[in-house]
This record gives C-alpha cells, sequence and structure tokens, in this order.
C-alpha cells in the first residue's frame, strides 16, 4: 500500500477563495474584515509566522494591522493594547502571538481579548462553547485539520482516532472535535504505555508531540488515516513531522507531509474565523464603515 498524500496546499487554496468570496460580499456593504497581531519580543519563529498571517490575510482582501512591542514591554501596556483593540470596530479579530516574554501572564493576556474578536479561539468562553458543541470560533490548527478530513472524505463517524499529545492549543480540543463528529476518541501522551498497542488499533491517527518522526510504520494500523501535526527539524536540518512518512506511506491509507500537510491549513482557519468574526458584527451593527 502507498499512501494517499493528503495536500493541505491545495484544500487551503480552495478554503482562501471561499474566503476572499466571503470577504467581497462583506465589503459590499461597506465592512471590510480586520485582523490584528500582537507580536511581543524578537523571537525569530513568531516573526516569520507574523509576516506569514500579515501577507494571508491583505491577499484575501482583509485589513492587517500588526503591533509590534518590545521585549520589555510591562503586562499593562499590553493588556492596554488589547484593551483598545477590543473597542475599534474596525478590527474583527485579535491574535497574540505565542509564546510571550516569562513576566507576561499568558493565560491573562488571552482572557483579556474580547471573546467575539477571539479568532485564535483561545479564550475559556470560547473553549466552553466548544466543549458543549455551541457555535464558536474554534482552536484553528484542530479546525484545519478537521476540514482536511472532510475535504479529502475520510468519514470519521463511528471510526477509533487516537490523538497523540494533550496541548491545549492541539491535542485537546482535537479530541472534542472528532467526538462531535461521532468518532470514538483514545488520548495518548508522555505518560501513556505501550503506545504502539493502542495506536495499532486507531482508525485516525493524530500526532501532536513535538519529536522528529517519532510515529513509524509499527504504530499504524493498515489503512489508516494519518494526520501529522509536527514540525521539527531532523538530524540534516530538514523540516519533517512527528511521523516517519516515508515507513508510514507503506501502511497508511492517507497521510499528511511535513511541509505541505497541516500547516497551510492553520492561517487559512484563523482567516476563516475572522470572516466569521466580522460577518457577526455586521448583523449585530458593530462594524465600523471605515477601514
Amino acid at each position: 500500500m502507498t499512501a494517499k498524500l493528503i495536500d493541505g496546499v491545495a484544500i487551503g487554496k480552495e478554503l482562501r477563495s471561499e474566503i476572499n468570496d466571503g470577504v467581497r460580499k462583506l465589503l459590499e456593504k461597506g465592512c471590510q474584515p480586520g485582523l490584528a497581531v500582537i507580536l511581543v519580543g524578537n523571537n525569530p519563529a513568531s516573526h516569520t509566522y507574523v509576516r506569514n498571517k500579515e501577507k494571508s490575510s491583505i491577499e484575501v482582501g482583509m485589513k492587517s494591522e500588526v503591533i509590534r512591542l518590545s521585549e520589555e514591554v510591562t503586562e499593562a501596556e499590553l493588556l492596554k493594547q488589547i484593551e483598545s483593540l477590543n473597542a475599534d470596530d474596525t478590527i474583527h479579530g485579535i491574535l497574540v502571538q505565542l509564546p510571550l516574554p516569562k513576566h507576561i501572564d499568558e493565560d491573562l493576556v488571552i482572557q483579556a481579548i474580547d471573546p467575539k474578536k477571539d479568532v485564535d479561539g483561545f479564550h475559556p468562553v470560547n473553549v466552553g462553547k466548544m466543549l458543549i458543541g455551541q457555535q464558536t470560533f474554534l482552536p484553528c490548527t484542530p479546525y484545519g485539520i478537521m476540514e482536511l478530513l472532510d475535504r479529502s472524505g475520510v468519514d470519521i463517524a463511528g471510526k477509533h482516532a487516537v490523538v497523540i499529545g494533550r496541548s491545549n492549543i492541539v491535542g485537546k480540543p482535537m479530541g472534542q472535535l472528532l467526538l462531535q463528529k461521532d468518532a470514538t476518541v483514545t488520548y495518548c501522551h508522555s505518560k501513556t504505555k505501550d503506545l504502539s498497542s493502542i495506536t495499532k488499533q486507531a482508525d485516525v491517527i493524530v500526532a501532536a508531540i513535538g519529536k522528529s518522526k517519532f510515529i513509524t510504520d509499527e504504530h499504524i494500523k493498515e489503512g489508516a488515516v494519518v494526520i501529522d501535526v509536527g514540525m521539527n527539524r531532523d538530524e540534516n536540518g530538514k523540516l519533517c513531522g512527528d511521523v516517519d512518512t516515508e515507513k508510514a506511506k507503506a501502511v497508511a491509507a492517507a497521510i499528511t507531509p511535513v511541509p505541505g500537510g497541516v500547516g497551510p491549513m492553520t492561517i487559512t482557519m484563523l482567516l476563516k474565523n475572522t470572516l466569521r468574526s466580522a460577518e457577526m458584527a455586521v448583523t449585530e451593527g458593530r462594524c465600523s464603515k471605515k477601514a
């Protein structure tokens, strides 16, 4: 068996075209969706991520605002900046790029964002709504994975899905979204004993553990679908995932490559959440005519 590659670039492009259409419809109503990103400090990876978000939002016709703050900014100053964006009717999505410097409380910062503008889906109000199945902003990476599965024709109802990882950003919400689509979900993590005995039962594996090429063919049941969330560097400095793709392809039915799988979907879903926030703002009369 040679696994089908699930093309996140192509699916993301299709979705961004739909988002662009939605932006145009709002522009006809006099409202331009606006995304604000706050970047604190000089983390090179964070700067790259923010540039990609800025470029992508402009490409679909959104207003993009990037606020760059020094590493020494105080927590109070950052919270004041968020408060200003909360009150700005030309901004519909607010994202604070993580990680933050150690002197700033990340939880406090996330909670300061208006839940109606929390397009990252991290605010406790939105996490709670997700948990009970209410309409809300979903965390972008798990949301993107659900779109990948759906648009690739993977029916997960009644299937056994194993999520490897339990972070608040990917692992925990991933399991909940799979559960809401009628999968039977098992969580595995760093303390799980005899991991392969569990993953070998899975129809769908989502690997989000941050260990280069950790998942091999020995962990995968023949015909399973494998979603690789990892972004690592191998011994040669080459980008790779949590799954050993070459070994996994021999047994899996479908797999996401790294790069070009889950990665492109994360920013795409951020744009989709921002569009939805702007649509809600128009409905509620909260969208400024100027942008």
